[in-house]
């Protein structure tokens, strides 16, 4: 049996060790709580993150990070993305010298504008060969009541990316494979971004023609800068490009759709942010992706207008307005 260790006990890491025990390994989770991992091992069930969902009974949980990596074939990285680098710090070197290191994480690190798979290579001195990510439209709630849904597993080592598609490929979780690392990570998250600006909209009361506009123009700046990197064009037409970001951009269930519907419809960051439970990637990462499309000379005026609602205090009428009054045009710059 394949041994998993997952590091991080929310939403997407739950589900994730969920489908990773459905595809017949054995999982250990950790989680920083050791009531949490207590009442997960005697209930089956994470209450804080998915209520009522019964787990497997090959998933575990524990406080020890030593414990969790024990034997792991595939360790998954499930933590907010800006905590990544301080926590890896002190558990990369517990894991198993040929483990391969997979992100489930969609975002860019602030101050250095790393993708996650960056930093999991920097901070464990892993080869990108070792190093895989995982996105698409996965939204935790619906994939833990086990509803159909599909991913991208990405790595440079094709190899790699298949046998880690083998150890999650269920009945109801089919992934896909790629070689492109780099534009797997940047589809999941700039989605988050402009999830933020789809919800905004909808805060403010503007119609489907508003946020399909933002979905459509979304895609293109995310597909520039992908471009502008490395990636293949064709990743960002994919499950890791359209369909996370159809997703995360429609669904109540998306916290950074619902994080911007509360900006839009007036309260603060303050505010919003003392309302909303679980991270929401987009707030932080709007920043550092902006950062990044500055330094390559990519033009993402979307991601811009998020950071000055978002960041800088600036009325979403106002920004709206100054996103509106942009030159025109062709479509396909």
């Amino acid at each position: 049996m394949t041994r998993c260790a997952v590091y991080g006990t929310g939403s997407w890491g739950t589900a994730f060790a969920m489908i990773l025990a459905d595809a017949g390994c054995e999982v250990t989770m950790w989680g920083r709580r050791p009531a949490l991992a207590e009442t997960i091992n005697t209930t089956r069930i994470n209450p804080d993150y998915l209520p009522g969902v019964a787990l497997p009974p090959s998933v575990t949980a524990t406080t020890d990070p030593a414990r969790a990596a024990e034997g792991a074939e595939f360790v998954v990285l499930a933590v907010p993305s800006q905590t990544l680098r301080e926590n890896l710090a002190a558990w990369a070197p517990l894991f198993p010298a040929d483990a391969v290191l997979v992100s489930l994480m969609k975002g860019v690190e602030l101050g250095t504008k790393k993708r996650m798979s960056e930093v999991i290579e920097e901070v464990a001195k892993a080869a990108p060969e070792r190093v895989a990510v995982l996105s698409g439209p996965n939204l935790a709630g619906e994939i833990a009541a086990r509803q159909p849904a599909a991913a991208v597993v990405a790595c440079r080592d094709e190899e790699v990316a298949r046998r880690l598609q083998s150890a999650c490929h269920t009945a109801y979780f089919r992934p896909y494979t790629n070689t492109d690392v780099v534009g797997t990570e940047l589809g999941g998250a700039v989605k988050n971004v402009i999830a933020l600006a789809v919800g905004i909209a909808e805060g403010m009361g503007l119609g489907d023609n508003a946020k399909a506009s933002l979905i459509t123009r979304g895609l293109a700046e995310t597909t520039r800068l992908g471009l502008a990197m490395g990636a293949d064009a064709h990743t960002f037409a994919g499950l890791a490009g359209m369909g996370d970001l159809v997703a995360t951009c429609a669904s109540p269930l998306s916290r950074n759709h619902t994080f911007g519907i509360n900006l839009g419809r007036g309260m603060t960051l303050e505010e919003t942010v003392a309302v909303t439970k679980q991270t929401a990637e987009g707030v932080k990462s709007c920043r550092s992706v902006l950062d990044l499309a500055r330094d390559m000379g990519v033009e993402m005026p979307i991601t811009e207008t998020v950071v000055g609602i978002v960041h800088q205090g600036k009325p979403p009428l106002v920004a709206l307005k100054e996103l509106m009054s942009r030159s025109t045009k062709a479509e396909r710059r």
